[in-house]
């Protein structure tokens, strides 16, 4: 993938240019975490949701405005029928520099080496756990041992960077950032932890009770190991530090504690063809209708996202102990 220069791009009304957009091809998934989603979902219907003809459309309209970071998303991007084929489609736009993918890894036995080949250059895998039983728990239905196995298919298939994602919830697993680090590290991966977006009505447990700051969360590290913060920027929205002498990295996304609205570069597609704006706030524009009102006319596409510009908010409001605003689940969202 090689870059290219355009002169139209993205940037809205803070100067804030967007150079990244994630696209979640499904809400559905085949685990049910309990930060993420109810036990009991209700899902789009399938012919409600941007077919992968035109995800790949949006795509390439996207990257024709200088967007160079396309991450794939779902719910589990890997359950979507026939995916490899969007895969492929994208890994082809010239001017992508990084075509990635979000996944809780379950399917990557089955598809490590062909997202290789479509090319994929980096893999983000959630493990929120290293403890069978509390994984189980976590996601409500899973078996731990199918996500290590794809995170060794993950490894073998030859990725840029393989990354590892943690959600820390409070007496659930904050016990546990040391072992996912060394688990991470002794694997050559970095991994990244994650405060709880409030989501979503979920039931499952009080989210400020639940929250476990990034601040903790480095506290807990730093008592057994040297990190040192590096300005190493991936185009999302962590902070990075090194550990001690080595190439390995701790990453921490914190929209509470730090939060990180004034570099924004991103939006987000759901996988009805819903443009977010800004993960915290409702700002949209509904792009299945522009897609599905002008077809084969990308010239329209690329004007309704510059015009979607002028929606994108200042930055989000997450208050912990407040009913959720936002009532789309993170798997609706894209995760």
């Amino acid at each position: 993938m090689s870059s290219t220069a355009h002169p139209t791009q993205l940037v809205d009304r803070f100067g804030r240019q967007i150079t990244y957009v994630r696209l979640s091809v499904t809400d559905r998934c085949d685990l049910r975490c309990v930060y993420c989603m109810s036990e009991d979902m209700t899902f789009v219907p399938r012919e409600q949701l941007l077919t992968l003809e035109e995800i790949a459309r949006l795509g390439k309209a996207f990257v024709a405005l200088g967007v160079h970071k396309l991450r794939i998303t779902g719910g589990e991007p890997l359950v979507r029928r026939n995916i490899l084929k969007l895969f492929e489609d994208l890994g082809q736009l010239e001017g992508l520099r990084d075509l990635t993918v979000t996944t809780n890894g379950t399917q990557l036995t089955r598809y490590a080496k062909d997202l290789k080949a479509a090319g994929v250059t980096r893999v983000n895998i959630s493990l929120d756990t290293l403890d069978a039983e509390r994984f189980h728990k976590l996601t409500r239905l899973g078996d731990i041992n199918k996500v290590l196995a794809g995170i060794d298919a993950a490894l073998e298939a030859g990725f840029q960077r393989v990354k590892l994602n943690a959600v820390v919830l409070k007496h659930r697993n904050h016990d546990e950032v040391v072992d996912l680090v060394n688990f991470a590290h002794q694997r050559g991966m970095d991994i990244s932890f994650i405060e709880e977006m409030p989501l979503g009505v979920i039931g499952d447990h009080d989210r400020a009770e639940a929250y476990y700051s990034s601040d903790e969360i480095l506290r807990d590290l730093r008592g057994t190991m040297a990190l040192h913060e590096v300005e190493d920027n991936t185009g999302g929205p962590a902070r990075y530090f090194r550990r001690g002498h080595t190439d390995s990295r701790v990453g921490f996304i914190s929209p509470h504690s730090h939060n990180f609205c004034d570099t924004c570069n991103r939006v987000r597609v759901t996988a009805e063809g819903r443009l977010l704006l800004c993960l915290g706030q409702e700002h949209s524009m509904d792009l299945r209708r522009v897609l599905r009102a002008n077809p084969g006319d990308d010239a329209k596409l690329r004007e309704a996202l510059l015009a979607s510009m002028a929606l994108k908010p200042k930055g989000h409001d997450f208050d912990l102990q407040a009913q959720p605003v936002i009532f789309r689940h993170m798997s609706a969202t894209g995760g």
